[in-house]
């Protein structure tokens, strides 16, 4: 979700990712000279940033997340053989991690980029947990930039792609089922969301891919989906149970799920409950960057124009401005 036109970072969100420039493949070279396993290094480096972007959001992580991509396929192009192959689907999946990273600071075009790039290499490893894994991000990531019909499709073809009874197969209908809400689709929406819980009943214990879905996930998603078919009493209780549960080293999502409660419990008529929730995740928007995070405190701020003088609503508003830019 890109941050609205209108609502600019007061620290300067926009040019955090562009002052951080990628080091030289010549540079990356040298610093690998002496690595004794380049796999588990990248690996572990990986590991640490998704650790990262879940504590402190994707303006820090981003930058140093392609420079280590620049060393990663240095260190692939002079490798041969299995080790080659390895580092490639490595560097797969650090390209995935770039896209998922990029879209929530809301650069939609490199988001798209780095996702693409991640599908190609996906193809050459001949890994189809992978592509199914990618293909999934990249519905994921239609339905978030306005493209839902486009979502449907690759959420298809991610069905089609990965092993029947796998979690990969439920990852792949949950996007499609958000792509049915934002559509209108109401009730092939929730068939969907019926068929993810069935599948994830059966599903086999992945070791790599979907190890996080659960039921509260699917219903939190489902949550999510509510909101946008007007379900906005059910969509703010699935909400207020996510955040209840959520582990605190999930810091930015914790911020995505009060701006979306927020913004749900606005649309049920509760517009001072909104506020206050809503003033919760502005810190945490201020912290990580997040713009889906502020896409969702933007159009609260929207909702909440005619209620200004309703409790906490004009607390809210001066602790938004605090921390954004209106320009005129």
């Amino acid at each position: 979700m890109p941050v609205p036109r209108r609502v600019v970072l007061a620290s300067g969100l926009a040019g955090l990712a562009a002052t951080a420039i990628p080091a030289t493949a010549e540079t990356a070279a040298a610093e690998l000279a002496d690595m004794g396993s380049p796999f588990e290094h990248f690996a572990q480096l990986r590991r640490v940033m998704i650790q990262t972007d879940n504590l402190i959001g994707p303006r820090h992580v981003l930058p140093a997340l392609r420079q280590h991509l620049i060393s990663l396929a240095a260190r692939r192009r002079a490798a041969r053989g299995a080790d080659a192959v390895g580092l490639l689907a490595l560097e797969t999946r650090y390209e995935e991690l770039a896209g998922w990273v990029a879209q929530d600071m809301g650069d939609e075009r490199t988001a798209h980029g780095h996702t693409a790039k991640a599908l190609d290499a996906s193809h050459i490893t001949g890994d189809t947990d992978l592509t199914a894994y990618i293909l999934a991000r990249k519905a994921q990531l239609a339905v978030d930039t306005g493209h839902p019909a486009d979502a449907l499709g690759l959420a298809a073809a991610a069905r089609r792609t990965a092993r029947s009874g796998s979690r990969l197969e439920v990852i792949a209908v949950l996007h499609g089922a958000h792509a049915h809400a934002v559509l209108g689709e109401a009730g092939e929406a929730h068939r969907a969301y019926d068929t993810a819980l069935s599948l994830l009943g059966r599903a086999d214990s992945d070791g790599v891919w979907g190890s996080w879905l659960d039921t509260a996930y699917v219903n939190t998603a489902r949550a999510r989906s509510l909101a946008a078919l007007g379900g906005y009493e059910q969509a703010a209780a699935g909400f207020d149970n996510a955040i209840a549960v959520l582990p605190p080293a999930y810091r930015r999502d914790r911020g995505v799920y009060l701006a979306r409660a927020a913004r749900a419990h606005a649309g049920t008529g509760n517009m001072s409950l909104a506020a206050r929730i809503g003033g919760q995740a502005v810190g945490i928007a201020a912290e990580t960057g997040s713009a889906r995070i502020f896409g969702q405190l933007d159009r609260l701020d929207q909702a909440l124009i005619p209620t200004a003088g309703e409790d906490g609503v004009a607390e809210f508003r001066a602790s938004l401005d605090r921390i954004v830019l209106h320009p005129a």
